[in-house]
């Protein structure tokens, strides 16, 4: 995208005073491309560091269990510089208005998803809509039950295959040059490899 395609972009969100909330998904695709950088033995104790900030203000009642997720988990792969955190909850406390509240006060912006999945809740944290760079944080938050833990058992999978961890990556380089501002078709495109990664390690389990 080009300086001046950003800049209009920028000032109309300036101008409206627009907030996460409420982007359009093409601008959230246009002012948050998908893109990648070399892994960064960092975000280990990055994850670290932000999960004790989130268990000091949340408490060990509404959280079950915490966990590191997604790319920027797996040694020695690129990924978008984005924490992913999964976080187990209580049944009882999904869209529970304490936690929201109490990301909120963390600098979390918080999102409803639904549809496919199980509902659960999603908040993210440094998506700077004036151009800076911060550190950007995911959380998902379910209960057990959720298909959304089976990331961890992608991740695990990973970690123990770094000849599938590199497939993974050369996987995610070809597509995020496809889908630089389309970071939906960009998730879609990859499901096919995590299905089949699934697969790969249910087999070994089974053995």
């Amino acid at each position: 995208m080009g300086d001046s395609t950003s800049g209009k972009l920028i000032k109309r969100i300036n101008e409206m005073e627009r907030n996460l909330e409420n982007l359009t998904k093409e601008e959230w695709d246009r002012f948050f491309p998908v893109e990648l950088v070399p892994h960064n033995p960092e975000w280990k104790e990055i994850y670290k560091q932000e999960e004790r900030k989130i268990i000091e203000k949340l408490g060990t009642q509404a959280i079950l269990r915490i966990e590191h997720f997604g790319s920027t988990s797996i040694p020695d792969i690129s990924a978008k510089s984005y924490i992913d955190i999964i976080i187990e909850i209580p049944t009882a406390r999904l869209f529970d208005e304490e936690i929201i509240i109490g990301l909120t006060e963390l600098g979390y912006h918080y999102f409803r998803q639904s549809g496919g999945l199980s509902d659960y809740m999603v908040f993210v944290k440094g998506y700077n809509l004036k151009g800076g760079k911060e550190q950007v944080y995911h959380i998902h938050m379910c209960p057990k039950e959720n298909e959304m833990w089976n990331q961890l058992q992608f991740r695990d999978y990973l970690v123990a295959n770094p000849k599938r961890a590199k497939e993974y990556e050369h996987l995610k380089i070809e597509l995020a040059s496809i889908f630089k501002n389309d970071r939906v078709g960009y998730r879609i495109a990859k499901s096919e490899f995590i299905k089949e990664t699934l697969e790969m390690a249910n087999q070994t389990a089974s053995h």
